[in-house]
């Protein structure tokens, strides 16, 4: 959760109010808000293990109360003490919810970009003007601080989207962005401002000098491309060097009264919504409140045709709806709709109304409340209006016991059991090529087999697996340093997602389903197919299934007489077809099997798993240097 510094002095002056520090720390939490440090600057300094001041300069610092609230991370909204407090003034009744707007149709300014080169580096821009807009120490500081803020958070570190603000009065439009050669951009930047640098060299200096530590992290953001993304004037006088660094020439002053903003972005809907978070929180300030005046951004192309643009800043609001029974089932009351209505006004979700028989509430959602995506968040909104200290707590309808999944119990408990025989368990990835999953275990590829992702994030996540020994044989492939002599044994279980057009959930066909297996393997100096047998005959007895007695009489000796087994389960190895099976190929001829099991309630028999040598071709496609016998079970037919 992002913390955000506020004086105690600055914050009770904005709310109009003063509270003791346990008074405003439950006002906080009526909020959703939790107040988590009462300090100063000077006690954070004498605290601080990293930085150390001398005696002189901590004594400089203030000792003025700063209160340290914790919000939520998706309330961008809250990042500044302007927003923090309006929303704690709305909440108490003592402020209406501002109505945004843009205050003239007609665009004040025109942000040209050049689409084929920025769309190389870093694609949108979005910008706004605040007109007559009067600064003070305190809100400078704040307007600042709100760019730090959600360039940590939402921006993430400036990687989506990098915010600009300059004095209009001091730059001439039309405005362009564009990418150029980093050579071929020039400028004097806000640090250090007593030289101009040409960018390339400008990103070496933020690299190597102290003073520009603070912007160190920023540069391999566009260092390495070929082209830097830059915002200039009509007299290409350099405003930005986005996502690093001001120009100097247009900084914001005391005295700045007109704001141009602009937004570089890799993400349109987040530079959108950082854009409007910083029109609201300081378009209070104007001479017109919660006024901006509209930028025309207009993309061209290289032959200097129009092929896109957008008024900018958008200040949108929308509607949201949540049926009312749902809010009061998710919360815990039980209120009229008209009352739900009302307290729709306190979270900035008003005006609401009434529809479908005052059984749906409709919200109407600001630009700074972006958060709000699903009747959930309308539903949570209503409940802190409502007061969670306000919701009568009732002793449940209904008693259960709690338990283990017995799937998942059986499943640990054999982990402990196969632990103990020697094997070391693994957790691989759910998700694996095509090529893994079939080609290289030699297994045809079938459609409505496995499940496909739409849009996989590279070749090595195009399905979910249908099986688990890719995993394992790829964790052999990564651990070839490791010793082989005495034999290396893995095993994992896990679900596997195949298709299933009958499987019902809540009366849905799925079309999917879980199915949790369980797979080992050996890979040594011999094949050790006897040892991945005994496996397979070890976890038959833990499960408490009996051999056949054609099985049994197959062995030189036999404790079936001692064995714990339940009534009517039996099992039995078969060899494997050489042809027609799904895995024939996958095995050496003539050194794979089956297991075959039998079960009360379910006519005939049923193939449990296959167990068996891996031909050399899979050993190869693998690189595995050594001869392995897998072993893979459907842990699910013997429950």
């Amino acid at each position: 959760m992002p913390t955000v510094g506020v004086e105690k002095d600055l914050l009770f002056t904005h709310l109009g109010r003063t509270y003791t520090d346990e008074a405003f720390d439950e006002l906080c939490f009526e909020f959703g808000i939790e107040l988590d440090e009462v300090t100063s600057e000077r006690e954070e300094a004498q605290k601080s293990s990293t930085v150390k001041l001398k005696k002189e300069e901590i004594e400089a610092l203030s000792d003025k109360i700063v209160y340290k609230i914790d919000v939520p991370a998706n309330r961008y909204d809250l990042l500044c003490v302007e927003g923090l407090c309006r929303a704690l003034k709305i909440f108490l009744g003592d402020q209406d919810a501002p109505v945004f707007k843009l205050a003239q149709e007609e665009p004040a300014a025109t942000l040209t970009v050049k689409k084929s080169r920025t769309d190389t580096i870093r694609p949108f821009v979005v910008s706004a003007i605040l007109k007559d807009v009067t600064f003070t120490p305190e809100r400078y500081q704040s307007f600042i601080e709100l760019q730090d803020q959600l360039h940590r958070n939402l921006c993430r570190q400036r990687t989506l989207v990098a915010i600009g603000t300059h004095d209009l009065d001091t730059i001439e439009g039309p405005f362009t962005y564009d990418a150029r050669p980093a050579s071929e951009i020039e400028f004097v930047p806000l640090t250090p401002d007593d030289r101009s640098f040409n960018a390339k060299d400008l990103m070496e200096y933020y690299e190597t000098d102290p003073a520009g530590k603070h912007l160190k992290p920023y540069v391999p953001i566009i260092k390495n491309s070929p082209l830097y993304p830059v915002i200039l004037d009509s007299q290409e006088r350099v405003l930005s060097l986005p996502p690093i660094i001001n120009g100097n020439h247009s900084k914001i002053t005391l005295d700045t009264k007109n704001v141009f903003i602009e937004c570089t972005a890799t993400d349109l809907t987040k530079a959108n919504i950082v854009l409007d978070t910083v029109v609201a929180m300081f378009s209070e300030y104007c001479a017109s409140p919660y006024t901006a005046l509209p930028v025309k951004v207009q993309y061209e192309d290289d032959a200097g045709a129009i092929v896109d643009s957008y008024m900018t800043p958008q200040l949108f609001t929308r509607q949201e709806s949540a049926k009312v029974d749902f809010c009061n089932s998710l919360i815990g009351i039980d209120i009229t709709a008209a009352e739900m209505q009302t307290l729709c006004n306190k979270v900035q979700l008003g005006p609401a109304t009434l529809l479908e028989n005052e059984t749906v509430l409709q919200v109407t959602v600001p630009c700074t409340r972006s958060d709000i995506l699903h009747a959930v968040d309308i539903a949570e909104d209503i409940g802190i209006a409502f007061g969670y200290n306000n919701i009568v707590k009732r002793v449940p309808s209904t008693n259960t016991v709690g338990g283990e999944f017995p799937l998942n119990q059986m499943g640990d408990l054999l982990r402990e059991e196969i632990g103990r025989a020697g094997y070391t368990e693994v957790l691989t990835h759910g998700l694996c090529s095509i090529h893994d999953n079939y080609v290289a275990l030699q297994c045809p590829v079938l459609e409505e087999h496995a499940v496909s992702l739409s849009n996989p994030a590279n070749i090595e996540y195009q399905v979910i697996r249908t099986t688990l020994l890719p995993g394992l044989l790829k964790t052999l492939q990564h651990n070839k340093s490791a010793s082989f002599t005495s034999g290396f044994k893995l095993f994992e279980i896990s679900d596997v997602v195949v298709y299933d057009k009958k499987h019902v959930v809540t009366e849905t066909i799925v079309g999917t389903k879980n199915v949790r297996k369980l797979s080992a393997v050996y890979a040594g100096p011999t094949s050790g197919f006897e040892i991945i047998h005994g496996l397979v005959d070890r976890i038959m007895t833990l499960t408490e299934v009996a051999p056949e007695p054609a099985y049994v009489a197959n062995s030189v000796s036999s404790d079936s007489q001692y064995r714990v087994s339940r009534e009517g389960w039996f099992y039995t190895i078969a060899p494997l077809p050489s042809e027609g099976a799904y895995e024939s190929k996958m095995y050496m001829a003539g050194r794979a099997a089956e297991v075959i099991l039998t079960k009360p309630g379910v006519e005939g028999k049923i193939r449990l798993g296959t167990f068996g040598i891996l031909h050399p071709n899979v050993l190869k496609n693998f690189d595995i240097l050594y001869p392995s016998s897998v072993m893979e079970l459907d842990l699910e037919l013997l429950m």
